[in-house]
């Protein structure tokens, strides 16, 4: 039985680099973007870094002057007729959204998942992340009836930015069929591998830390075996 995943220790860019042209079905990202280093160098997300009340190791942040590339091998590895959907915040949206639509992306909408609580910070709390939905060509979505607004709660105590499965089932379901190849070239906990699998489609993935692919092979394989 052929394997319903694959994952690689490798930049981002690099590993989309050295895909084929028009070889994935649906892109789901959430980049390490740049501003959270931003929050974290003013106190507001200690889990993000080693100090006396965290003993997580902070990923790599993906700088802004990279995200030019990382649009246009994310427009170059969509197959045609598809849709992208990137994490981000308010801040890196007004990057993004441009650099997107640059490379021949349609942007439709930011979807907003509202997390339940909100997280640290100074002016107006956010409890919500934004999900910036592209379009290559031109794609139906599967149904219609879904909001803009997602309701999933945060994770706690989990792998550093980890995402809610279901929100991410809820993408997987929009914007591809069984069988379709899901790619993640940001996977972090694997959390988007576990929703494609579980739904029947294939997933590919990458991340830059060891640990990530580590956490996500486990994760892959235990949704592989529950789908079998």
């Amino acid at each position: 039985m052929e394997q319903a995943f694959s994952l690689t220790c490798n930049d981002a860019v690099a590993w989309l680099y050295h895909r084929p042209s028009e070889s994935v079905d649906l892109l789901i990202t959430d980049p390490a973007y740049e501003s959270i280093e931003k929050h974290r160098k003013r106190g507001t997300t200690t889990r993000l870094t080693h100090s006396k009340g965290s003993s997580n190791d902070w990923f790599k942040v993906f700088p802004n002057d990279r995200l030019a590339g990382l649009m246009l091998e994310c427009y170059r590895v969509l197959k045609s007729n598809n849709h992208l959907y990137v994490f981000c915040d308010q801040e890196t949206m007004f990057l993004i959204k441009p650099l997107g639509e640059k490379v021949g992306f349609k942007f439709w909408k930011p979807l907003v998942w509202d997390k339940g609580k909100i997280g640290m910070g100074y002016h107006y709390r956010a409890r919500y992340e934004l999900i910036l939905f592209f379009e290559k060509g031109k794609r139906k979505l599967n149904d219609l009836s879904i909001p803009d607004v997602l309701a999933y709660d945060r994770i706690f105590g989990g792998y550093p930015t980890e995402k809610p499965v279901d929100l991410l089932k809820v993408l997987v379901r929009q914007s591809s069929t069984e069988g379709d190849l899901v790619a993640d070239p940001f996977c972090g906990s694997g959390s988007t591998a576990v929703a494609a699998i579980e739904l029947g489609r294939k997933f590919a993935g990458c991340d830059l830390s060891q640990d990530a692919i580590s956490t996500s092979t486990t994760r892959a394989k235990a949704a592989s075996q529950k789908a079998q």
